[in-house]
């Protein structure tokens, strides 16, 4: 049975630099089927929440660039439902935006904010997680975010570390670290106390907006409503001018290091963010020798432990590579090794500077 309170934010705004080439400006991660499932990350994303939170209340936030795509692969959304951020502002304004939406039309409503592009192998244990979280925050003011155990020492999460026990896999946030250097991170993996932030927030409306107001002052300066001004048609041309205005500043970076009403939710649901080609390799199909290999057909020699990404009805011959991504997506090639992904923003900017727009 399904709550008129819950209501569901998706973040679907961002470019997915770090999936380049496949992930491009004008058609970014989110909106890409990479395990050939017939469904977009988004629309996987939204299927997902559609078993818990009724469709109507389920709202996503992208760029105004991406509208005309959120259209085409969410028929079932009503247009309303798709706010239109004219610039990238980062989460902390696209979420403190959604929760005064949702505030005029429900000033009762909880929410949880997910990313459209993330991966979840075990979907009952995670939306079981999240059904209990919806009633925890009902009956308080109190932010919670997913918690996952990682498994290495990575720098692109942040990390929770946990403090006292408030009930079963549900604890008190001691420190919230955003995206640590690589030896932080490994003392963190190696303590046992911390845990991986997984980006999915829970919250009643009346608490975030309450917390921005305290601790992002600057920006809700920019988006507090005047009297009856979301949810009508005086909304829109608001947006237009002060969004843009907005600090550039994310949700964990402007709230959750700050509040002191913290608290995770531990679980396991077979969670990846995949943010990188390299989480996609650790969750794909490997042969024997630990190739993975999409949409493409492909012919390896001596080569082991490398990910192929080339359009479907290509053909890769590779001989003697070892631990290589080679992907190709319309008129971008890359190389390079897979575990040295961290420049592929370096190769995307240098492209863009020497060469332009057009291959990014």
């Amino acid at each position: 049975m399904t709550n008129k309170d819950n209501y569901c934010v998706i973040m679907g705004g961002g470019i997915g630099s770090r999936f380049w080439p496949f992930s491009r400006k004008t058609l970014p991660k989110q909106f890409l089927d990479f395990f050939g499932t017939g469904h977009s990350l988004l629309q996987q994303t939204f299927q997902r929440f559609q078993k818990i939170i009724p469709t109507e209340n389920i709202f996503v936030v992208t760029n105004a660039m991406y509208a005309d795509l959120v259209k085409e692969q969410l028929p079932e959304l009503d247009e309303k439902q798709i706010l239109l951020e004219p610039a990238r502002r980062n989460t902390a304004p696209c979420i403190t935006w959604a929760s005064y939406h949702i505030r005029a039309l429900n000033p009762n409503a909880n929410i949880v904010v997910a990313p459209s592009d993330h991966l979840i192998l075990k979907e009952d244990e995670f939306l079981a997680a999240i059904e209990k979280g919806l009633e925890f925050v009902t009956h308080s003011e109190k932010l919670l975010t997913l918690g996952i155990k990682p498994n290495r020492p990575e720098t692109g999460y942040g990390y929770i570390q946990i403090d006292e026990p408030e009930g079963d896999n549900l604890y008190k946030v001691k420190t919230f670290t955003e995206k640590p250097e690589l030896e932080l991170a490994k003392v963190f993996v190696e303590s046992g106390e911390f845990y991986w932030n997984a980006g999915l927030f829970i919250w009643n409306v009346n608490s975030i907006i309450k917390a921005t107001e305290e601790l992002l002052p600057e920006l809700t300066a920019k988006l507090a409503p005047g009297k009856d001004l979301y949810a009508t048609d005086k909304e829109k041309a608001f947006i237009e001018e002060n969004f843009p205005a907005c600090p550039n500043v994310s949700i964990d970076f402007g709230i959750m290091e700050k509040a002191d009403n913290v608290y995770v939710a531990l679980g396991d649901f077979g969670w990846s963010d995949l943010g990188t080609w390299g989480s996609l390799y650790d969750h794909s199909d490997k042969d024997a020798e630990g190739n993975v290999v999409l949409t493409c057909n492909s012919l390896i020699y001596d080569g082991k432990n490398n990910i192929v990404a080339l359009p479907k009805g290509k053909l890769a011959v590779i001989d003697g590579l070892e631990g290589y991504l080679i992907a190709e997506s319309n008129n971008v090639l890359l190389i390079c090794r897979k575990d040295e992904e961290h420049a592929i923003r370096k190769y995307v900017n240098d492209a863009q500077i020497q060469l332009g727009d057009e291959f990014i």
